[in-house]
């Protein structure tokens, strides 16, 4: 709607407001910091790049009219679910805010805010307010995923009939566009909410708040931003993957006709999927993550200068946002990096399109690394430690490693051309039994390192930042947990480009079954396919990512929450000890609900999918002229029926998220009430944060690589290998595929939001807990 009414306006009347927003935008910027105006630069520059990418795109041409007609059924359906969905998200959200409302009206405040002087009502009303913006900003990064995707689609599939090299490019600019949107939106959003709260509670003169408390206002924005990511992940994962089980199950299994087929009545309800799953949902999803750890990086900044005493504490607050503002450029280099070819014609030989996108991301590293130490020396420089900014430039190394090692250990358990996938697709010709059995110890061996490099990387940054120089009043050392934040920083320091990878699989795959079901030749499809194989590497490599960075900064959330509650408390809380009995409760807790949170998540997709594959036979008995390409599917109606179960389905699993830690927190409070414990509660919910967050990653991880590796063992057996399409081998493959589905695409994408939403909830919900 927003969209809409700018749209509308004439061009001299949008002009005058955008020349009026950046005019107070900037009036508050330089009131606050010159940091923060050489953000709002920043951001303002990559928007403006973001809009040469859009028309970049735009004016490739959409191919034959068929093409077209398909692209706008599933753009038509796309954008009908995307209103329904998010008109019922908002809805949420409202009522969620109420509800923040009035715990704050009625709790304790702090001893920061007492001597700022803000009152219960003026946090209740911040909070509130932090959170619907960051609700809203979430809902439109979603909303920036899917308008790209939805008109790209088209674009790709017209380029691929001249050359997989210009498709690719289109492709990736169409990914590079709404990554860097969703990435200026996060850092924006931020960097305004800061500087309003500076500027309206005049932050730094004698009676008002100190800077290093600020950060802790804008907790609120990071709950938003979650909350609406969890839902968007959740209902979008069950549209797609119901959409898709139910095509593939019905069409390829049973019918044996292609993936894509324009026969298969659930064809443009999968197509439509890809646009609201993975364009829309990871659009929500990396804007909730670079929130979330920017968030808890600004307060464990301020917090760390607080205790050393820093003269000047706004380089540490402040550094996480232009960390993000140089990966806005560096991601701009990387995207431009990949270029078209003056070849042309589909007879050219097929570069590989990973390769090719491997460069780019080697070159956004590169320049990753230089401007990381450019900004620990410009930010984090301090005359009592002299050395400390080198400390923490490693410390961001060691992210930006771990990054990248993230990255190549799901690309080896996921890409078909190395041995896992391949010994996956092998064991499809042993039957369905083998198949499934493979992918499952797959996915739980490819826990192990991914596990063991978080590992080294939390202990190292640690390390780092601990003998970094920096000492508070009593000489203790004290970076350590700034540390971690800035490896966390470090390791989201490509974010960009990550999600550029990540939102070219869905355009590529919408690509190719626009090719398939207008018909187009085969060796068009042959390109499509390339880019659609790659493109499942990418996602599968980007979940695992998001896992490692929801690790990182969940750990640092929970520090985060630990400083809470000593605030309201006014009493140490440094360690949670699970040999108390209610303490070890609590983490049984949080990891059952990791296990339940996933279950009702799959089984969704599986309610959903039983409507899909019902409608699917009856189409094809009641019509049987759909085979003969005689009669037209009734495309609609699957499109109706996913729609409305995902809608329905999200709620249980997305509600069991919110409420079950405030529940948990609030019980434990009263028995400790009664048996003389006043932190009990608090401790509890510590407790079942810190164990689902380890179940959490294992499980994502594991969700994620199993559902990658089956999706790819089937694309493999279909370039040829082991009897190809049609084949025995190709049937078990499909089958593991199809199990795979809700995994990858609806509960591990979902669970890594849940992690970083359980954390902030805490956070924001503290008061409960005491």
């Amino acid at each position: 709607m927003i969209f809409r009414i700018f749209m509308g306006l004439n061009v001299r009347v949008l002009f005058v407001l955008l020349l009026l927003g950046f005019g107070a935008v900037f009036y508050i910027g330089v009131s606050t910091s010159p940091i923060i105006v050489f953000v709002f630069s920043i951001c303002i520059i990559s928007f403006i790049f973001s809009i040469y990418l859009a028309k970049w795109v735009l004016a490739k041409d959409e191919g034959p009219p068929e093409m077209a007609q398909i692209s706008d059924a599933i753009r038509d359906g796309a954008e009908g679910f995307f209103r329904t969905q998010y008109g019922t998200i908002s809805r949420m959200a409202l009522l969620l805010g109420l509800v923040i409302l009035s715990i704050y009206l009625f709790r304790s405040t702090t001893p920061q805010q007492e001597s700022s002087g803000i009152g219960r009502s003026a946090s209740a009303y911040i909070t509130v307010a932090s959170f619907l913006l960051g609700a809203l900003c979430s809902g439109i990064a979603g909303y920036v995923g899917m308008w790209v995707s939805v008109r790209a689609n088209v674009r790709v599939s017209s380029a691929a009939r001249r050359s997989a090299r210009e498709a690719l490019q289109v492709a990736v600019r169409a990914g590079g566009f709404s990554a860097i949107v969703v990435v200026c939106m996060t850092v924006v959003g931020v960097s305004i909410l800061y500087a309003t709260f500076y500027v309206w509670l005049g932050v730094g003169s004698p009676g008002s708040m100190k800077v290093t408390d600020l950060p802790l206002l804008l907790v609120g924005y990071g709950f938003g931003a979650s909350f609406v990511a969890l839902f968007a992940q959740l209902g979008g994962g069950i549209y797609t993957k119901a959409a898709d089980v139910g095509a593939d199950l019905v069409g390829k299994v049973e019918q044996g006709i292609p993936e894509d087929d324009p026969r298969n009545p659930a064809v443009i309800a999968d197509l439509v999927g890809d646009n609201v799953g993975d364009c829309a949902a990871r659009g929500a999803d990396l804007f909730e993550s670079i929130a979330a750890e920017i968030i808890s990086a600004m307060i464990l900044g301020g917090t760390m200068a607080q205790r050393c005493k820093i003269e000047d504490p706004s380089g540490f607050i402040l550094f996480p946002l232009v960390v993000h503002s140089f990966d806005l450029v560096v991601s701009s280099i990387g995207i431009l990096s990949i270029r078209g070819t003056r070849e042309s014609g589909v007879k050219s030989p097929i570069e590989d399109p990973m390769t090719i996108l491997q460069k780019g991301y080697s070159i956004t590293i590169f320049l990753a690394v230089i401007t990381f130490g450019v900004s620990t020396r410009w930010l984090l420089y301090t005359e009592q430690a002299p050395s400390a900014w080198l400390s923490f430039a490693l410390c961001g190394l060691v992210g930006i490693i771990t990054a990248y090692v993230f990255v190549w250990i799901t690309k080896y358990y996921t890409d078909y051309k190395h041995e896992p996938v391949r010994l996956l697709a092998m064991s499809s010709s042993t039957g369905h039994g083998t198949n499934i059995i493979a992918g499952i110890s797959l996915g739980l061996e490819s826990t192990a390192l991914p596990v063991l490099v978080i590992s080294i990387s939390i202990v190292s940054a640690f390390w780092l930042g601990h003998t970094s120089g920096l000492l508070d009043e009593n000489g203790n050392p004290t970076g350590g947990l700034f540390g971690t934040a800035v490896a966390t920083m470090g390791m989201l320091s490509t974010a960009a480009y990550v999600l550029t990878m990540d939102m070219f699989g869905p355009i590529a795959d919408n690509a190719g079954g626009i090719v398939e079901m207008s018909q187009q030749p085969e060796s068009v499809r042959e390109i499509t396919d390339v880019l659609d194989a790659v493109g499942n590497t990418t996602k599968a490599t980007t979940k695992g990512f998001a896992i490692g960075s929801a690790a990182l900064a969940s750990f640092l959330l929970f520090s985060a929450y630990m400083d809470e509650v000593a605030s309201f408390a006014h009493t140490p809380f440094k360690q949670v000890d699970i040999a108390i009995p209610e303490v070890f409760v609590g983490g049984l807790l949080g990891s059952m609900l990791i296990f339940i949170f996933s279950a009702w998540a799959c089984a969704a997709v599986g309610r959903t999918a039983q409507e899909v594959v019902k409608e699917v036979r009856r189409q094809f008995i009641e019509r049987p002229g759909i085979m003969d390409y005689k009669e037209k599917p009734d495309y609609g109606r699957c499109v109706a029926i996913v729609a409305s179960a995902s809608l329905r389905e999200m709620i249980k699993p997305g509600a069991l998220a919110i409420i079950s830690p405030i529940v948990v927190g609030f019980l434990f409070r009263i028995l400790g009430h009664f048996t003389g414990h006043p932190l009990l509660g608090a401790k509890v919910v510590a407790s079942m944060l810190m164990f689902a967050t380890v179940s959490g990653i294992l499980m994502a991880l594991f969700l994620n690589t199993a559902g990658g590796a089956w999706d790819n063992a089937k694309k493999y057996i279909e370039t040829g290998a082991l009897g190809g399409k049609g084949s025995d081998s190709h049937k078990a493959a499909v089958t593991g595929d199809t199990v795979g589905d809700p995994f990858k695409d609806t509960a591990g994408p979902s669970l890594h939001v849940l992690i970083k939403m359980l954390a902030t909830i805490t956070l924001v919900m503290a008061p409960v807990f005491l």
